[in-house]
């Protein structure tokens, strides 16, 4: 499953996305996506489980959950629409 995630603190980065996320089971892969201009973080990213119960159980438990002071955001991510 893949996760989006939001509301990041600007102070995370990919591992320790990561390693949020690996209580839960298996992590495929965790990016924060950067802004291309300024090379900072935009304050989301993705997190890809290859379990999808374990993938369940991570945003039930992290979703709203206060991440370096932050209401952290959890979903299942959306296919990105085609303009």
């Amino acid at each position: 499953m893949n996760i989006f995630v939001g509301n990041l603190n600007y102070k995370l980065t990919n591992e320790s996305l990561e390693q949020l996320f690996t209580p839960f089971g298996e992590v495929k892969s965790a990016r924060i996506i950067i802004d291309k201009m300024s090379g900072r973080s935009k304050g989301f990213g993705f997190v890809e489980m290859p379990n999808d119960e374990s993938a369940a159980k991570a945003i039930a438990n992290l979703h709203e959950s206060d991440v370096l002071g932050r209401k952290f955001i959890a979903s299942e991510a959306k296919p990105q629409e085609r303009n």
